[in-house]
């Protein structure tokens, strides 16, 4: 199984959800990028390709504007396969309480 998580920036939100589930699921193969072309360049992080949520079969977006950005891009394409975590950008990396809201919200095989 292919598993994307996105958010904003692929700073603290994404990079946390695919580093704390690659640990506990290493049979899965996940991969994170961001929505915002503008702070993917400025924190020189990955931006999500069109690539990217085709190999995925599951992805795990943090707010609804996340699904209005891939909606904007690729039309309809790929709702099928989105889950919105509805977690705020309020995060640091691998905070503690971002590390629950991801345990109850995620559901992996």
């Amino acid at each position: 199984m292919n598993v994307i998580f996105l958010c904003t920036s692929n700073l603290n939100r994404s990079r946390t959800a695919e580093n704390y589930f690659r640990s506990r699921f290493p049979e899965i193969n996940f991969r994170t990028a961001g929505l915002s072309e503008k702070y993917c360049k400025q924190y020189k992080t990955i931006l999500c390709t069109e690539e990217l949520l085709s190999w995925a079969d599951k992805i795990f977006v943090m707010e609804d504007m996340h699904i209005e950005r891939i909606k904007r891009s690729t039309d309809e394409k790929y709702l099928h396969k989105i889950i919105n975590l509805e977690i705020e950008d309020k995060f640091a990396y691998f905070d503690d309480t971002l590390i629950k809201l991801l345990e109850s919200r995620v559901a992996l095989p």
